[in-house]
């Protein structure tokens, strides 16, 4: 009777500390942020790919959504919507143009902290198109852009011949081939629209800054990142799709903005 009801004691301590594992496995997994990855303008979800992998098998739950490339008003509002969506906290992440929007999105509820990646981080009142030009090195222009004219307006797109020069100078050709094929048109009017909001001061800043970006110039990077009190990377001759030619020091900058 006594081995019986001794048996009976160390099978509930068991249970009751494979419980308590669990519980608390689950409070761990529960407190990791969502990462919210957000493309720019001449590119879609895939060019977030080798990051989401590497986060997702760190265990991070990720949504990389499209971005709808028809102004940074009209986008921010569709992407508030996304957001209000995804419940508990998020870390927002954004390339190139991608990075107006992080900054228009940063008070969402639940934000934590914003990474910018070879992207944009504007103040109010500014402009892309004159952050761009403030220092030389995109090669972003009539040279290297189509317009497709519609009764709705003018979109951008990269020339075939000019994408992997000016985004991807260190994908391999085919694959720089492939994206260029893929890649979404941009309302031109988004380099034009003034910015509503800045990011807020007290809200944790990262960025990455690949030195050999030849669609926003380096040093317009490093401006709006040092402006922004952010926490800085640079990736020495990385081209504008860091995410895809150095998809690990990337997703290592996002998981220490999640921590």
């Amino acid at each position: 009777m006594k081995l019986r009801r001794l048996g009976a004691l160390v099978a509930a301590a068991a249970l009751l500390l494979t419980g308590a594992t669990t519980a608390t496995a689950q409070t761990e997994h529960e407190q990791k942020p969502t990462i919210v990855l957000l493309h720019g303008a001449f590119a879609d979800g895939a060019s977030w790919s080798e990051v989401t992998s590497r986060l997702q098998r760190d265990g991070y739950q990720v949504v990389a959504p499209a971005v709808p490339l028809r102004g940074i008003a009209t986008d921010t509002a569709y992407l508030t919507g996304v957001l209000n969506g995804i419940p508990g906290p998020k870390v927002l992440v954004g390339h190139s143009y991608g990075g107006a929007l992080v900054s228009q999105l940063a008070g969402t509820s639940g934000v934590k902290s914003l990474v910018y990646v070879a992207a944009f981080i504007p103040q109010a009142g500014e402009t892309l198109g004159a952050l761009n030009s403030k220092y030389p090195g995109s090669e972003i222009g009539p040279d290297t852009t189509n317009a497709i004219s519609y009764p709705g307006g003018v979109d951008l797109v990269m020339k075939p011949e000019s994408f992997r020069q000016v985004f991807a100078a260190d994908l391999p050709a085919r694959q720089a081939a492939v994206l260029g094929a893929s890649q979404r048109p941009v309302n031109a009017a988004v380099f034009e629209e003034p910015i509503a909001k800045t990011a807020p001061a007290g809200l944790p800043k990262y960025a990455v800054i690949p030195t050999g970006d030849h669609a926003i110039a380096p040093a317009a990077e490093r401006f709006m990142a040092d402006r922004a009190h952010a926490t800085t990377v640079e990736i020495s001759g990385a081209s504008h799709l860091v995410a895809l030619s150095h998809p690990k020091a990337v997703a290592t900058l996002i998981e220490q903005a999640a921590r």
